[in-house]
């Protein structure tokens, strides 16, 4: 009982964080090594119980989606490919490959989401977002975006912890989006991704996925992602990104000094 009370404490917690910041699974996942699941296991049967709280934690934003329909459209497939991408490695590669830069994209997207306005009054007036005169394409500052997405896309679907806060930080530099904006937008970047992910591990990687841990999670984050978006919607700009650098923070002491 102690076990399935942890383990959806935990899936509730991670579901909240993650649509507020984003790194729930840091949550999760030493939960899970705790109580003596193998590494493959647990991240395979968490990235799955996640999949919930970012469904109901995008309902929750929904009125911020709402204006920015067309910036998803263009990076939903950039997303979508880097979670299959992510999911084959994690297949395939030693955990150790990605795991040892987890800490460095960490810093990189604490460090963007504190200095993303600065970036961005400098940025909009070299940036030109809509289609070129020319008749080239779009723009370089979005042809980066959506590479950027993928990349993120491809590490959530392999690991994921931070990827939220990744996203945040990378659009807050190359997008001239409110943050509220850009956290709703990021819960449908991460959610679609987990779902990719969590699809290929159904398919092609049953015999490790753990059931109860999924629906247990599955349960927790649900709940805690509309707690999540009903509170971290009413946090004002400073506040959500003062709240996304602490948790962030948080999460890279714990990487680094309490694996």
């Amino acid at each position: 009982m102690l076990e399935l009370a942890a383990i959806l404490l935990a899936g509730f917690w991670a579901g909240m964080i993650n649509v507020v910041v984003g790194s729930g699974t840091l949550v999760t996942f030493p939960v899970l090594l705790l109580f003596g699941y193998p590494p493959l296991t647990a991240n395979i049967s968490n990235n799955i119980g996640l999949v919930a709280g970012g469904l109901s934690g995008t309902w929750g934003y929904r009125r911020e989606l709402a204006p920015n329909k067309a910036t998803l459209m263009r990076l939903l497939p950039a997303s979508a490919a880097g979670g299959l991408v992510g999911a084959v490695l994690l297949l395939v590669l030693p955990a150790t490959a990605f795991n040892a830069i987890v800490p460095a994209l960490i810093v990189l997207g604490i460090l963007m989401v504190a200095f993303g306005p600065a970036l961005q009054r400098r940025m909009a007036t070299r940036r030109y977002t809509g289609p070129r005169e020319d008749g080239a394409g779009p723009s370089r500052s979005t042809a980066g975006l959506v590479a950027g997405i993928f990349v993120l896309g491809m590490y959530g679907g392999y690991f994921g912890a931070a990827q939220g806060i990744l996203i945040v930080g990378l659009m807050s530099i190359v997008t001239t989006l409110a943050l509220q904006q850009i956290n709703a937008v990021k819960n449908v970047l991460t959610t679609t991704v987990n779902a990719v992910a969590a699809l290929t591990f159904i398919i092609v990687a049953g015999a490790y996925i753990d059931w109860k841990v999924v629906g247990l999670i599955a349960v927790g984050s649900l709940l805690g992602g509309l707690v999540g978006a009903r509170f971290g919607r009413r946090l004002p700009p400073a506040a959500l990104r003062a709240t996304i650098i602490i948790v962030g923070t948080a999460a890279l002491v714990k990487m680094l000094f309490f694996p």
